[in-house]
């Protein structure tokens, strides 16, 4: 009896080491073709960008998607492969979670949703990573478009997931030159005429010096008139995200200008009057 234990344990060790080693071996096997993949994937896509001459954006966007999908074929093949090792029929299993997929079809309507309207974003070219875009009320750079969600960057440093259902609208700023607008304040004292020769010739050294304005800047003339001051505009065309520093640039100089020939940008000013009792 002893010795049949004995042989029953051994039986039981060597079928338990043999699909230990098994699992192991496709765990590695695994990684090893992901590795492969990937690199085949970065490759082609560089080969791609240089004779394509695609948008250094569009081709980040489809790179990354391509190695999602990529991941999620790899991730089906490795749970197929190790229900086969455990000596599992895969038919009836796809069968069930056929029925499965069906009984639960109508709670994933979202992520059906999710991967159509992704798929779309991605057709009509919509925003690529890298764009700065407004969507679903929030502002910020692409990073990454996916199958069920767009990740976007906040200025502020937070990483957005927004499911691709709530990309309703798409309000893309990053399609052609951007403007860069300013508002100067002169008091109602100054000469306005004066002021707009000298912010223009302010505007032009700018422009002179700076490779990223394309049009402009151009000083419009009286915006508005407030309380204590006259507004006015100017308005230049700058490449892509170098619009908030130009409009820096510009303040800088602008104000530089006006101290310069003794123009003042005024501020609001309080006044104490102390009653006293006679």
């Amino acid at each position: 009896m002893d010795l049949l234990d004995n042989e029953l344990w051994a039986t039981f060790l060597g079928g338990a080491v043999k699909i230990i080693l098994q699992v192991l071996l496709v765990f590695i096997g695994f990684f090893i073709a992901k590795a492969i993949g990937q690199k085949l994937i970065n490759k082609s896509f560089e080969r791609m960008s240089k004779t394509r001459n695609m948008h250094p954006g569009r081709v980040q966007t489809l790179l990354k998607l391509s190695v999602n999908v990529f991941s999620y074929i790899l991730i089906f093949i490795l749970i197929t492969i190790i229900v086969g090792i455990f000596g599992l029929d895969i038919a009836p299993l796809i069968a069930g979670a056929g029925v499965v997929g069906l009984a639960i079809g109508f709670g994933a309507q979202g992520l059906v949703s999710d991967v159509v309207t992704g798929f779309f974003v991605l057709l009509e070219k919509q925003v690529d990573v890298g764009d700065y875009v407004t969507v679903a009320g929030i502002d910020g750079i692409v990073e990454e478009v996916g199958l069920r969600t767009t990740q976007i960057r906040s200025f502020d440093g937070t990483l957005n997931f927004v499911p691709n259902r709530e990309i309703t609208t798409v309000n893309n700023h990053s399609r052609g030159n951007m403007q860069a607008i300013v508002d100067m304040s002169i008091s109602y004292d100054d000469n306005v005429d004066e002021a707009i020769r000298i912010l223009q010739d302010a505007c032009n050294e700018v422009a002179a010096e700076d490779p990223a304005i394309k049009e402009g800047p151009d000083v419009l003339g009286v915006q508005s008139f407030g309380d204590s001051d006259v507004v006015i505009r100017i308005i230049g065309k700058t490449e892509n995200m170098e619009q908030w520093r130009v409009e820096r640039d510009l303040r800088l100089a602008c104000k530089k200008a006006l101290e310069d020939h003794n123009i003042v940008i005024p501020y609001p000013h309080q006044v104490n009057i102390n009653k006293t009792s006679s």
